[in-house]
């Protein structure tokens, strides 16, 4: 097998890793959004600070699964990106 077919095959197993990856997070993403509504409707609702507090916690919470999700999927396509210039070589 040729070097490139063996760079190839890495490449797929790096980008089923990292779309795995980002079904994960992705749906992490989601519960987060779930509990950040509830937390948000809490503290408006009952105007305590340890309601607040935990607003403010699943709010981060949310962000950092969103900045995740955004790296996984640059990750992914610089992966697509290299795959495929390794298939233009290939052809």
């Amino acid at each position: 097998m040729r070097m490139i077919e063996r760079r190839l095959l890495r490449l797929n197993d790096r980008l089923a890793e990292l779309r795995e990856e980002e079904t994960l997070v992705a749906g992490e993403l989601e519960m987060h959004r779930h509990l950040h509504d509830d937390a948000a409707r809490d503290a408006a609702v009952y105007d305590v600070p340890v309601e607040r507090l935990n607003e403010r916690d699943t709010s981060l919470d949310v962000t950092r699964f969103e900045r995740a999700l955004v790296r996984i999927r640059t990750q992914i396509e610089q992966v697509e990106a290299k795959r495929q210039r390794l298939l233009i070589r290939l052809g």
